[in-house]
C-alpha cells in the first residue's frame, strides 16, 4: 500500500512497508528477512501498531492528538496510584524469589521501577527490535537507546508492576547465541 522512510537520524536506515493484508507482510518477512541489502542484511520486524493508513481502512482511527490527550490521562492518573502500588509490588516481589531459581536468572538489582535497564546487548541492536520485543506486554511505553553506547538501552512501562513483568519473562533472553540480556529495573 506505501513505504514510509523518514530523513531523521533517528530513523536513519528503517522503513516501514504498508501491506494491505496480514499473510502479504508475513510472506515478505519470512522471505527477505537476512536479504543483503547495500551490502548489509536486512532486519525485518512487524511495527509495533498499525499505520494511520490501515487504521483508517479498519475505522480505527484515532488522530494522533487525541491519541496524545489520551495517553497524558492515563500516565497522570496511573501516577496518583503509585505510591500504593510500591506496597504491593514489594510484597509480591519478596514472596516470588523461589528456591528453584536458576543462577544465570539472578541478576542483582535496583528497587522497583517502571523503567527498565538492558545491558549485555549485541552490537546490531536497534529500536524496532527491542520495542517488538518488549511490546507484548502491557503497559510497554517506549525504548530509550544511549547514544554511543549499542550495549545498553531503558525500556519504559507504565507503572513498576509491568515492568516488573516484562523483567521477569525476557531475563537470560538471548537475541543472539552469545548475548543473553541482563535486564534490571533502573536507578530513580
Amino acid at each position: 500500500v506505501d513505504i514510509v522512510a523518514l530523513k531523521t537520524m533517528k530513523m536513519r536506515g528503517q522503513a516501514f512497508v504498508i501491506f494491505k493484508e496480514l499473510g502479504s507482510s508475513t510472506n515478505a518477512l519470512r522471505q527477505l528477512q537476512g536479504f543483503p541489502f547495500y551490502g548489509k542484511p536486512m532486519h525485518i520486524q512487524y511495527a509495533k501498531t498499525d499505520s494511520d493508513i490501515i487504521s483508517e481502512m479498519r475505522g480505527t482511527f484515532a488522530d494522533k492528538e487525541k491519541r496524545k490527550e489520551k495517553k497524558k490521562a492515563k500516565t497522570l492518573e496511573q501516577s496518583a496510584n503509585a505510591p500504593n502500588k510500591k506496597v504491593i509490588q514489594g510484597a509480591t516481589q519478596n514472596s516470588a524469589s523461589a528456591p528453584g531459581t536458576t543462577p544465570q536468572n539472578q541478576v542483582p538489582d535496583n528497587p522497583p521501577n517502571y523503567i527498565l535497564f538492558l545491558n549485555n546487548l549485541p552490537e546490531e541492536t536497534n529500536e524496532m527490535m527491542l520495542s517488538m520485543l518488549f511490546n507484548q506486554f502491557p503497559g510497554f511505553k517506549e525504548v530509550r537507546l544511549v547514544p554511543g553506547r549499542q550495549d545498553i538501552a531503558f525500556v519504559e512501562f507504565e507503572n513498576e508492576n509491568q515492568a516488573g513483568a516484562a523483567r521477569d519473562a525476557l531475563q537470560g533472553f538471548k537475541i543472539t547465541p552469545s548475548h543473553a540480556m541482563k535486564i534490571t529495573y533502573a536507578k530513580k
